[in-house]
């Protein structure tokens, strides 16, 4: 019932769309993908955060992690929803820079610490947007929206097969094989001791991925952090179609190159990929080095890798077709 209620609104969404979007040239109908990390127009060791924005001019943030510096950062603009996978500190954002370029690229600077409130809950406050979430990550940081001076309401959860809309833009939610314990630095002062002590971590659910469904038709997932997962093939390709997909390529806790490649090549099968999550600085003056993991996963990978240099917008059609920007 609820993957027909899903395909129900995809077609919804594409009945509504304006006559331009069937012309994937037309500049109406192009979705715009911004890197916001933490050194301007490199790949970075903490870079996460991606901004996409639809046609109609919905605007979804992605992950906000350490590089994004808070709900006044003048890259962020108008953010309509912002999508969580999981509570780890480098997504959530137990900190973040102080300012652009501040520390190397391979070492950013996160100085500007915000817990036990997060970088994520304060631009969802600033900017009186939705924070979309699955599993039992919702009761957590609706608690924590609260106490920062927002609206519990705006925590909007989202579990498996399930599906919601903002503005044109469709979203799922799809597993992710990882891990979502949360560091007690977000907790008050009584329950993080007692976790510290213990060497525990509180646990809010499993994590996950996203798929975006814009109203160009555009199909794109975003994997947060996982492993290689069935349904990469059985939910991701053959029920969605995902022609754009951002996968994480760090290695050690996720999918590394080989892997990613693998998950991309023969289980998603997208038109293209931007790389993530690389763990490293893997540009210099934004040109791709090449004895890196994400230069190793763009000559793995059979379609187009698109590496995401933080600022510069990249532009895609229906097709997942970047025509400008890459």
């Amino acid at each position: 019932m609820k993957t027909t209620a899903f395909a129900l609104a995809f077609a919804a969404i594409a009945a509504a769309a304006p006559a331009t979007a069937a012309t994937p040239a037309a500049e109406g109908a192009t979705v715009k993908v911004t890197p916001l990390g933490s050194h301007d127009g490199e790949f970075c060791a903490l870079d996460r955060a991606m901004v996409f924005e639809d046609p109609d001019g919905t605007r979804i943030l992605y992950d906000p992690g350490r590089t994004v510096r808070g709900a006044d950062d003048p890259r962020l603009g108008q953010i309509d929803a912002v999508l969580l996978t999981h509570v780890h500190g480098d997504h959530l954002g137990d900190a973040h820079t102080p300012a652009a370029n501040a520390g190397e690229c391979g070492k950013p600077d996160a100085s500007v610490k915000v817990t036990p409130n997060s970088n994520t809950v304060n631009i969802v406050v600033g900017k009186k947007a939705k924070l979309v979430v699955g599993g039992e990550m919702h009761g957590f940081l609706a608690a924590r929206l609260k106490a920062a001076g927002g609206d519990p309401k705006q925590v909007q959860l989202l579990r498996f097969g399930g599906s919601a809309k903002v503005g044109g833009v469709a979203i799922a939610s799809v597993p992710a094989v990882h891990s979502n314990g949360l560091d007690p630095a977000f907790l008050d002062d009584g329950h993080a001791e007692a976790l510290k002590a213990a060497g525990l971590t509180a646990y809010v659910g499993p994590p996950g991925g996203y798929v975006l469904k814009f109203s160009n038709s555009l199909v794109a997932y975003l994997s947060g952090d996982t492993g290689v997962t069935a349904e990469q093939d059985l939910v991701v390709r053959r029920f969605y179609n995902a022609k754009l997909a951002v996968i994480n390529i760090g290695g050690t806790f996720t999918t590394g190159p080989a892997e990613a490649a693998y998950v991309i090549n023969e289980m998603v099968k997208p038109n293209a990929v931007i790389a993530s999550h690389a763990n490293e600085a893997a540009t210099r003056n934004g040109q791709l080095l090449p004895e890196t993991r994400t230069a190793q996963f763009g000559k793995a990978v059979t379609v187009p890798m698109r590496v995401p240099l933080s600022g510069r917008t990249m532009t895609f059609d229906a097709d997942a077709k970047c025509l400008s920007g890459c």
